[in-house]
Parts: structure tokens; C-alpha cells; sequence
């Protein structure tokens, strides 16, 4: 009984305090789930691949997972209520004031300084999630002897290239299973 207020309360926090869409939760699930020791980074980086690839929105998908996997159902339960109930909350109270504040220099000056920030998060965990990618056993030169590193840099970089020619992100995702299957099926 106890982990399904953990996962509410933790789940709310984040919802609360994170600006920008379920990216730039990303740094604070990542810092709250390792520090609760609720599971390794390797398996929260593992569903990150999968949250991508299932419909929904990430921080719903990441936060019910995450849930599920401490406390069931129940727990899956608590923290997709912990992660949406702030910005539920804030929708509300928003659309009741909008007309009069739409226009308030603060709340202006309030947004433009929260757009930076969002972006700083998100990069901050491509970062983190790009290390785990790229260097599993962390900086240092046998990595580039691994063929496992190479592979995922070319996945990268032709999704990155295709992501870029605006191909479908739903063809990207599928273009990218497929050749992670395929590799690790024939190659690794």
C-alpha cells in the first residue's frame, strides 16, 4: 500500500515540476527511478525504446510502466494518475483565467524564460540516454572495437537523416525495428 502513494506522490512531483512535455521529465523519472533503486538504468532506457514505439504520450507510457513494474496494476494505476493529475490541475485553472492573463507581461516573461529551459532538459536527456546508447560501460576507447557501437551509430544517423527529410515518424520507428531485429538477429 505503501509504494502505490510512492508512485503517486513521485509521479505527481514530476508532473508538477517539469515543463515541456514528457521529454524534458525525462532527466527527473531518470533521477527519481535510479535513486528509489525502483530499476537499473538499462531497463528504463530499454521501455524509452519502447515507449517510443507504442501509442500514447512518453511520460504516460514511462510513468504507467514504471508503476507496473513496482506495484501491478494498482501501481500502473497511481503513477499515470501521479504523472497527469498536475497538469490536469493546471489545464483547468488555465483555461479559466486565459482571457485575462493572455495578455500579462509576467506571464509572458514567465513562458519565454520556460521554453529555454524545456529545451535544456530535453538535451539533457539525449545526452544521458545517448551515453547509455553509445558507451553501455561508459567512456573509454574499447568501445570503439565493438561492432554493437557501430551499428547503433549508423542506426542513428540514417534515422537522423530520414527524421530530418521528414520521412513519417511511424516509418522511421518501423524502419528502425526492423534493422535492430535484423542486426542483432544476423550480426550481433
Amino acid at each position: 500500500m505503501m509504494i502505490l502513494l510512492e508512485l503517486f506522490l513521485t509521479f505527481f512531483k514530476i508532473g508538477a515540476f517539469t515543463f515541456g512535455g514528457g521529454y524534458a521529465m525525462l532527466p527527473l523519472i531518470q533521477a527519481e527511478v535510479e535513486a528509489k533503486q525502483w530499476m537499473a538504468q538499462a531497463d528504463l532506457i530499454n521501455f524509452i525504446a519502447v515507449s517510443e514505439s507504442t501509442p500514447g504520450p512518453f511520460a504516460i507510457n514511462i510513468s504507467t510502466y514504471v508503476g507496473n513494474e513496482m506495484g501491478g496494476i494498482p501501481g500502473a494505476v497511481c503513477a499515470t494518475l501521479g504523472v497527469v493529475m498536475p497538469s490536469f490541475i493546471i489545464i483547468l485553472i488555465v483555461a479559466h483565467c486565459y482571457e485575462k492573463f493572455k495578455t500579462n507581461r509576467i506571464v509572458a516573461g514567465c513562458m519565454s524564460g520556460l521554453k529555454p529551459a524545456a529545451i535544456g532538459l530535453i538535451g539533457a536527456a539525449v545526452i544521458s540516454i545517448g551515453m547509455t546508447v553509445f558507451f553501455p560501460a561508459g567512456l573509454s576507447t574499447t568501445v570503439f572495437s565493438s561492432s554493437e557501437f557501430y551499428i547503433s551509430l549508423v542506426i542513428f544517423a540514417v534515422m537522423a537523416v530520414l527524421a530530418f527529410k521528414k520521412v513519417h515518424p511511424i516509418i522511421i520507428i518501423c524502419i528502425s525495428a526492423v534493422v535492430g531485429i535484423l542486426t542483432g538477429f544476423f550480426i550481433l
